[in-house]
């Protein structure tokens, strides 16, 4: 099964795009499910429900981060370099996309659906939430430019 596949029925199975896509590769870099759900849940819903960045793409960040981050302190070197690459994952999202945000993914005006009560998953939300395509891509994107 193809880590977008995993990360997708994760989603169906009620967890956030940012757990979705973070748990998917979380046990490569040593973290046991529950760490990983509880590092990324805050990120869902765009950072806690806010519609600001998409938490698959938060949760790509973070990947990109643990696969290829810095720990060097004062080398900007370094820094810029890694930058880049995030700055390049962004634009790859954005090439099927348009954006990184989570509420123009969604087609919905700022402060709209911002509240901090999560949605019901019922069959029809799932039908509605365009959610598992962007989890797709970012994993799409992890397993080809940062794995």
């Amino acid at each position: 099964m193809k880590n977008a596949e995993i990360a997708t029925e994760n989603f169906k199975n009620g967890y956030n795009c940012a757990q979705s896509v973070f748990m998917t590769y979380a046990e490569k870099f040593g973290f046991d499910k529950e760490t990983a759900l509880k590092m990324s849940s805050s990120f869902g819903g765009g950072m806690g429900r806010m519609r600001e960045v998409c938490g698959a793409v938060s949760s790509m960040f973070m990947i990109a981060g643990l696969a290829k981050g810095y720990t060097e302190n004062n080398n900007d070197e370094i820094k810029a370099k890694h930058y880049e690459l995030i700055q390049n994952l962004a634009e790859k999202f954005k090439k099927h996309h348009q954006t990184i945000i989570c509420r123009e993914l969604l087609g919905l005006e700022e402060g709209e659906h911002s509240s901090f009560v999560p949605t019901k998953r019922t069959e029809q939300y799932y039908e509605e939430r365009p959610c598992e395509h962007f989890i797709a891509t970012a994993c799409d994107i992890i397993d080809e430019y940062i794995l």
